[in-house]
């Protein structure tokens, strides 16, 4: 539209231009014809013009005034006849018959006793009600300095209806071009609109795990090659059945895996109980067992219930992953707090557990094992990755309709190449977190699990000095406080 506007105004003003400049030589000759015979309505005691086009030639008598005034026949209505001599300026306009000339201004005067005989053709202001005239001057034999012209009344008239005319045919040309073309714009475009649709659905769709249904498709009407849309929608509907192909697929291919790690993990269960089994029957033999025999079988016991631990957790995560239902029961998050933190400040007495509880219970639906394993492996990690002496908070909030967990601790933090991939499952840092340190890499990866099978989130903000764990559950309907909570409450004040 800018430029169609653009174009429309370069057409108009050159209309506008040309129409002047045609208009202005018209009334150019006029005048020059005009000024030819404008001498003779001044008498015999004017004299002739002098040489040139208009006069100019050195006068050959002295300027007297006086003389009859008049107009020669062939001038046309409005004619301004003016004459200079000496000063004193003689001027008259040429009215209709039985109608008064209009009246010369002094400001018209003024105007003409300014004017240079020789010159081209020039527009003036006269003032009143004469307006603007096209005038010319002229040198006579006496002296004396003769001026035409001729009213541009009509002229300009014209110049502004035509101007007037082209401005509202060219905003009426805009407007109604603009409202056709926004039409046949949003008509052409609203296939591609629709393929827009379809991609934005499909950009939406999570098709990173899971089986994913990918039954978005452009509209049968919209693929037609033989347009540039129903080109791009064909080619759109041709690479969605490919990720289509693929994602079922890799959804293939990840239930063989978790079926194989569920399967592989359940079978390991029992060889490795017995196992363990084993060993410690051995330790508890009456006949004495040498030292080096007691110390391998302890380490097989050791990495027999460290086995276990790691095959318990593939196991859970094979079982999340498949979607098994958990329990949905209420579940007091206060009182699972005080004994998971009871429980490590036995397992780490040598780390400083602190707690932050609300006055009123906390209550959540969910699993309560499986939220234990939460806090447990929060803690944990804490336990862990930290140096002896470390103070660790635990925190329980409600907040709108959200029940949260804050485990923070004052530990050196989490290194921030690690951070984006502290979830993963086998994800590890430092030498702490080495199998030395007992840790499996599934710890965090199933606190992940459990609380996004819970309808939750959880994050993690670290810094040197400051790590954060948050919990986010859906808060279930508050409960009264039984002695219990009381009792809790006030051991933790």
């Amino acid at each position: 539209m800018a430029l169609l506007g653009l174009a429309l105004l370069i057409v108009g003003v050159t209309t506008e231009i040309t129409l002047r400049t045609a208009l202005y030589d018209r009334i150019d000759a006029q005048l020059t014809a005009a000024a030819t015979r404008g001498p003779r309505g001044f008498g015999p005691g004017v004299g002739r013009p002098g040489d040139g086009q208009y006069g100019g030639g050195s006068p050959t008598a002295s300027c007297r005034t006086g003389g009859n005034f008049g107009f020669p026949p062939g001038q046309t209505i409005g004619t301004l006849a003016a004459r200079n001599c000496d000063g004193d300026i003689t001027a008259k306009v040429l009215a209709e018959q039985n109608q008064d000339a209009p009246e010369v201004s002094d400001a018209a005067f003024s105007t003409l006793a300014g004017i240079q005989p020789g010159g081209r053709p020039q527009t003036v202001e006269l003032g009143g009600s004469l307006g603007d005239y096209r005038v010319v001057s002229q040198q006579m034999n006496d002296g004396s300095i003769f001026i035409t012209g001729l009213p541009l009344s009509d002229t300009q008239d014209t110049l502004y209806l035509v101007a007037g005319v082209v401005g509202g045919v060219l905003v009426i040309a805009l407007i109604a071009i603009g409202a056709a073309g926004t039409v046949i714009v949003r008509r052409t475009l609203a296939p591609l609109e629709r393929v827009a649709a379809t991609a934005t659905k499909v950009s939406e769709l999570r098709l990173d795990r899971g089986e994913v249904d990918l039954a978005q498709r452009v509209p049968e009407g919209d693929t037609d090659v033989r347009t540039e849309v129903g080109q791009v929608g064909a080619a759109l509907n041709k690479m969605l059945d490919h990720v289509g192909s693929a994602l079922e697929a890799r959804h293939a291919s990840e239930t063989q895996v978790r079926q194989f790690v569920a399967d592989a993990s359940h079978e390991l269960r029992t060889p490795l109980a017995a196992i363990r089994g084993y060993a410690e029957l051995s330790r508890r033999s009456r006949r004495p067992v040498p030292d080096e025999i007691a110390h391998v079988l302890r380490r097989v016991e050791s990495e027999a219930q460290r086995m276990t631990a790691l095959v318990e957790d593939l196991l859970l995560l094979a079982r999340l992953d498949a979607g098994r239902p958990l329990a949905h029961d209420p579940v007091d998050l206060t009182m699972l707090v005080v004994d998971t933190v009871s429980d490590a400040h036995a397992t780490g007495p040598g780390h400083d557990w602190q707690l932050d509880m609300p006055e009123e219970p906390v209550t959540v639906v969910g699993d309560p094992a499986r939220l234990h394993q939460v806090l447990a492996n929060l803690l944990a990690n804490a336990r862990t990755h930290t140096p002896e002496g470390t103070t660790v908070t635990v925190s329980v909030s409600a907040t709108g309709h959200e029940a949260l967990i804050r485990v923070t601790d004052a530990g050196p933090g989490i290194p921030a190449d690690l951070l984006p991939h502290i979830f993963e499952r086998f994800a590890r840092g430092d030498s702490s977190r080495s199998r030395a340190a007992g840790s499996t890499g599934l710890g965090l990866s199933i606190v992940h699990a459990v609380v996004t099978a819970h309808g939750g989130t959880v994050g993690v903000e670290s810094e040197p000095g400051r790590t954060e764990f948050t919990v986010r559950l859906p808060l279930a309907l508050p409960a009264p406080a039984d002695p219990v909570h009381q009792h809790v409450a006030q051991v933790v004040q």
